[in-house]
């Protein structure tokens, strides 16, 4: 992958998440490769080769943040700040130093298990949680539609440090594939470390983004016998199967009493 420098202006940016207004995503682009991931529509570079960099990263966050009061600061929502190369170029360290030294606490979300290096820095800021996604509960899917993530029990296993630790955990069981995301599975494998477990389905606002355009040969490819129903499940947010899911899960939630947080 090529470092390049991003030209978007801001460190800091309007976080739409009702919880946080603002966030901040220390890198542009992602090398984890998540074929569905709707940022590849909206980034200025190129999704498969590049990841973006933003200059004088610590110069600027300082100056921005010092025009606001500390606050809970989400990161993870368009990239993810512990992809591989995080382990050699440390932007999302250095965010995290400046917020803990500024007061500011963060909403973690990440596929890698990278997030436990700093485990110090989030043990000291108040108020902060981290939490993982997973959508795949089936390893050999999970690579055919998440090329460099990790397994799941490695991610899973970097929230259970963090429980122990004392600190906020979440997972985030996202994006729900149709007739292929097992979510009561993920549920069950995840509940024990897991403060809060938020639900998300795929979501495809225009079927000619280029993450629908990458996935559909996928399920072609994979998955034959779902394909068509697939896309009408994906294409109608008031079909049955979401129907039925969401009432399913409600159930869960309520006899079991877990916190789930449902939106699909």
């Amino acid at each position: 992958m090529r470092v390049i420098y991003s030209t978007r202006k801001k460190i800091i940016e309007p976080c739409s998440l009702d919880f946080c207004k603002y966030q901040i995503d220390p890198y542009v682009g992602c090398e984890h490769k998540c074929y569905y991931c709707y940022t590849q529509n909206e980034i200025e570079l190129d999704w498969d080769n590049e990841i973006g960099i933003k200059p004088d990263l610590e110069k600027r966050l300082k100056e921005e943040l010092s025009s606001l009061s500390p606050q809970l600061i989400y990161m993870g929502m368009n990239t993810d700040p512990y992809q591989p190369i995080e382990k050699e170029l440390n932007q999302t360290r250095k965010v995290l130093e400046i917020l803990k030294e500024k007061n500011f606490s963060v909403c973690m979300l990440t596929r890698s298990d990278l997030v436990t290096r700093d485990i110090d820095l989030f043990r000291e800021m108040l108020g902060s949680s981290v939490g993982v996604s997973v959508a795949f509960q089936d390893e050999r899917v999970r690579k055919i539609f998440e090329e460099n993530t990790i397994p799941n029990k490695d991610r899973i296993k970097a929230i259970e440090n963090f429980k122990q630790a004392g600190i906020e955990t979440y997972v985030l069981i996202c994006p729900v594939f149709p007739y292929i995301t097992d979510v009561e599975v993920l549920i069950n494998e995840t509940r024990h470390c897991a403060d809060a477990i938020w639900i998300y389905s795929l979501d495809i606002e225009n079927p000619e983004n280029k993450n629908w355009k990458r996935i559909l040969p996928i399920l072609e490819k994979n998955f034959p016998k779902i394909y068509k129903e697939f896309k009408e499940v994906v294409s109608d947010k008031d079909h049955p199967y979401w129907r039925n899911l969401r009432r399913k899960l409600e159930h869960i939630r309520d006899k079991e009493n877990i916190n789930l947080k449902i939106f699909m």
